[in-house]
């Protein structure tokens, strides 16, 4: 038997709405699985949660049943059609849009009690730099920005990267470019955010591939499908499996970073 492997977790974050953030979220968990690997996508926008939707998978429970104690996490969790296990979000639930640091972290050490074998945990944040936001995103061992090319979403973005920083002290965050005209647009985008944090917040962020402007993305979730199943030879979908393909070849993280982790049990034992 293999010592365990450490669940590598991923936040995907974004300064503002509409830059596609669950879009990018759904398609890279949904990649990472096409390629063998076990992976759990947990919906943490907690007023508008609609991975379940882009996934094309109807969930009979949700986390506000886990909140108010009716089910267990692992009770909540479904398998959606493409692999991935996903422990879906309340959407529409006003006391669910304003979780505490309290609540989340009781979210955050639910985990450390699922049997699940997972190689990758993918959370999808709500927009914005919200309390449980921070929270969640500082129980992550590596936390992505998705950006668009556009002055409020680039604006946004570097306040989102500056307070992870500055305010807590994080590091491993990689900025993921969406909707770009070409790779090259891409990588120059990530060059200049990259260089104000390097001048303003004396840190820098990492860059692991762009998702390029592709209609067939958008088409895909109107038909309640990931662009890989709907379009597997499209433009958006290759360039999911690259960021999939990048992320595989990151050095594992196997140490708890000081603060509360998801499955910091599992990061304790594999380290002992």
């Amino acid at each position: 038997m293999d010592k365990a492997k450490t669940t590598q977790v991923i936040g995907i974050a974004s300064g503002k709405g509409g830059v596609g953030k669950t879009t990018v979220s759904v398609n890279l968990a949904v990649a990472l699985q096409a390629m063998g690997h076990r992976v759990m996508l947990f919906d943490a926008d907690m007023s508008l949660a609609n991975a379940q939707i882009a996934l094309g998978c109807r969930c009979p429970y949700n986390l506000s049943h886990f909140l108010s104690g009716e089910k267990t996490l692992a009770e909540i969790i479904v398998t959606t059609r493409q692999g991935v296990k996903l422990v879906p979000g309340a959407s529409g639930i006003q006391e669910m849009a304003a979780l505490g640091d309290i609540q989340a972290a009781n979210i955050v050490r639910a985990f450390s009690a699922l049997d699940d074998d997972i190689d990758f945990l993918i959370v999808d944040m709500a927009a914005g730099i919200s309390p449980e936001v921070l929270a969640f995103m500082a129980a992550c061992s590596r936390r992505f920005v998705v950006v668009r090319d556009d002055p409020s979403s680039i604006a946004d973005a570097y306040a989102t990267i500056k307070v992870l920083i500055q305010d807590h002290g994080l590091d491993e965050i990689y900025l993921v470019p969406n909707g770009v005209g070409s790779a090259q647009e891409g990588y120059q985008l990530f060059e200049r955010i990259n260089q104000v944090c390097a001048r303003f917040l004396n840190r820098t962020v990492r860059y692991l591939g762009s998702i390029e402007n592709d209609e067939l993305i958008l088409a895909a979730l109107k038909k309640y499908q990931p662009v890989s199943e709907y379009a597997p030879g499209s433009a958006g979908a290759r360039d999911f499996r690259r960021l999939a393909e990048a992320v595989r070849q990151l050095e594992p993280i196997d140490e708890a970073s000081g603060g509360l982790q998801f499955f910091v049990e599992r990061l304790v034992k594999t380290s002992a």
